[in-house]
């Protein structure tokens, strides 16, 4: 069982980037492990690191200046190839919310299964948030899954979003799948019984 998800109320780490890959996310040479322990140390790493292994200062994972356990990213986040390590690697270095105007699908069924929240908003608020976080880095949002609501506390706007209601399920009981149905045992057998 996973940590159940409410709401959470984080300042942000920004990446105005659009189109960003899941080879991006985490290059394929790291994909050897078969555990998701670890992968956090490599997300992002050609652009953490340079040739030598050391760390790039100005790109934002590198930059004390933003934290939190939210990654604002740009349109159409986790495209390329369906492998689940990315999802691993963006849960493993802490983030519980991704938001995107744009989220490729398998990327964002990978998340959600991973218990990151993929929080899809509108252009007009995205482009807000940027300009709120490069304003001020202290910037907090409050992601209220309950309510399905994002709101940026350095103006007040909210946005609704969707989930599966599966998935909204899941994340706020801290159940995987399998977790799901051993939960739901009693309710299975006594289907059958009356059914079969």
């Amino acid at each position: 069982m996973k940590e159940k998800f409410s709401t959470i109320t984080s300042t942000c780490v920004p990446l105005p980037m659009e189109n960003v890959d899941t080879d991006q996310i985490i290059p394929a040479r790291f994909l050897k492990a078969t555990s998701r322990d670890g992968f956090g140390d490599n997300l992002f790493h050609d652009w953490r690191y340079d040739k030598n292994g050391n760390p790039v200062k100005d790109f934002v994972l590198n930059d004390p200046t933003y934290s939190g356990c939210i990654l604002v990213a740009g349109k159409n986040f986790g495209s390329g190839s369906s492998r689940e390590h990315a999802a691993w690697a963006i849960a493993d270095y802490g983030f519980r919310v991704v938001v995107s105007s744009f989220f490729a699908d398998i990327h964002k069924n990978n998340e959600l299964n991973n218990f990151v929240l993929p929080v899809v908003v509108s252009e007009d608020f995205l482009a807000e948030l940027f300009c709120s976080i490069n304003s001020d880095p202290s910037t907090k949002l409050t992601v209220d899954l309950p309510s399905q609501t994002i709101t940026n506390l350095a103006t007040g706007k909210s946005e609704t979003f969707d989930i599966n209601p599966y998935k909204k399920q899941c994340l706020m009981e801290g159940l995987d799948d399998i977790e799901y149905l051993l939960s739901r045992k009693a309710d299975i057998e006594a289907w059958e019984k009356n059914n079969i």
